[in-house]
């Protein structure tokens, strides 16, 4: 085996080590990876104001600025979201009695089953009839409730983690990314420093772009609900749709099936209600693909929707939580990569060699086809005076 391809297997082998070990310490990668995130998006701002003052006081005001930010903002939206989850509650009577009166019915009769299969009632009976399995569903959602309150004790603690692991990245920012540019290999450094530059040029403008879109989405959704559909729970209902439109058309379809949801336990089967929900979330579809995300985000990323939809189910799947956090930016650097693996190809030989052609031998010696040809005897030699 030459260098070149032991360098090559040792590459393969680390990245797959690196991966390994990602997979493996997810669940506790979450608030660095969380933090690593916000720190990058401050860090342009850190570094404006790093021209006026110290490093230290520019994170420690930037931080400060930040955390009254988002203070403000869960003072916002916490009493909103305990009025409308109150309202929810409130509407829960009114929703059964739907159920019960219009929805039941239709269900039966479309589904040619038995009325009786949908009454709670009937439900019950027949937990009472297998109570052993019964009992084994209650005991696996114990467990369950347990390792919830076991979750919820742990994105506490991550709550509290975040801001002192982003406090201090943000602080040594540009000194982590000088020593990660020091330990690369001196004949593949340029490369790597100029593709680091490209993926941080496309992620800063995709975040803020991302961002603006969900804000604007989450506004437009909370208003038109309540204004326009005149939805109790048009706000919750908004900013769910603003929180996970990150995700190309998750926003509109959870968004849609939460307001269907309540537009029938509030108004029952009011059709005129229902249409103004549905002309509520086509606008906005409108509103998303053909002026904030061409206008905030544009091409920034260059995937397909389907890819972005991909990466992110992919990422949730191998990574949890921090897989979707690690989606859209890691896409982002294949983006960037897998374009300079096109450059170097369209450039390499492979793709620019042409065939060379070969004349046949006897194409030279032979005349063409239809050609004079001339006898020596007929020619008249004139030899000079």
């Amino acid at each position: 085996m030459g260098p070149e391809a032991l360098y090559r297997l040792q590459l393969a082998l680390l990245v797959a080590v690196i991966g390994y070990v990602l997979w493996l310490l997810a669940p506790v990668l979450t608030p660095f990876v969380l933090a690593a995130l916000l720190a990058y998006i401050a860090d342009p701002l850190a570094d404006r104001l790093q021209r006026h003052m110290s490093r230290t006081l520019a994170v420690t005001l930037v931080f400060v600025v930040f955390s009254v930010a988002v203070l403000i903002l869960l003072a916002l939206l916490l009493p909103l979201l305990e009025h409308q989850l109150a309202r929810a509650v409130a509407a829960l009577p009114a929703a059964l009695a739907w159920f019960r009166g219009i929805a039941t019915p239709w269900l039966a009769q479309h589904l040619h089953l038995p009325a009786e299969t949908f009454d709670p009632q009937h439900v019950i009976n027949l937990l009472q009839q297998h109570w052993q399995q019964a009992g084994g569903i209650a005991a696996a959602l114990l467990g369950h409730v347990t390792r919830s309150g076991l979750a919820l004790l742990e994105w506490a603690t991550n709550l509290v983690l975040v801001p002192v692991v982003f406090f201090y990245l943000l602080r040594d920012w540009d000194v982590l990314v000088e020593r990660v540019r020091e330990l690369l290999p001196r004949h593949v450094e340029p490369t790597v420093t100029r593709l680091a530059r490209e993926s941080d040029a496309v992620l800063g403008a995709f975040f803020k772009g991302q961002l603006l879109v969900m804000l604007g989405l989450g506004i437009y959704y909370a208003l038109g609900l309540s204004l326009v559909a005149q939805l109790g729970l048009g706000p919750l209902i908004g900013v769910l749709a603003g929180l996970v439109s990150f995700v190309p058309y998750l926003g509109f379809i959870t968004g849609l099936i939460a307001a269907l949801i309540a537009v029938l336990a509030q108004y029952g089967g009011d059709w005129l209600h229902i249409v103004l929900v549905l002309g509520v979330f086509a606008v906005g579809q409108v509103l998303e693909s053909y002026v904030l995300v061409p206008r905030l985000v544009g091409n920034r990323i260059g995937l397909h929707p389907v890819a972005v939809i991909f990466a992110v189910l992919a990422g949730a799947q191998l990574f949890g939580f921090f897989g979707i956090l690690m989606a859209l930016p890691l896409a982002a650097v294949a983006v960037v990569v897998l374009n300079y693996a096109h450059e170097r190809y369209m450039a390499s030989a492979l793709y620019t060699r042409e065939e060379e052609a070969t004349p046949r031998a006897d194409s030279e010696s032979a005349p063409e086809m239809g050609a004079p040809t001339a006898d020596k005897s007929e020619v008249d030699v004139h030899e000079p005076d």
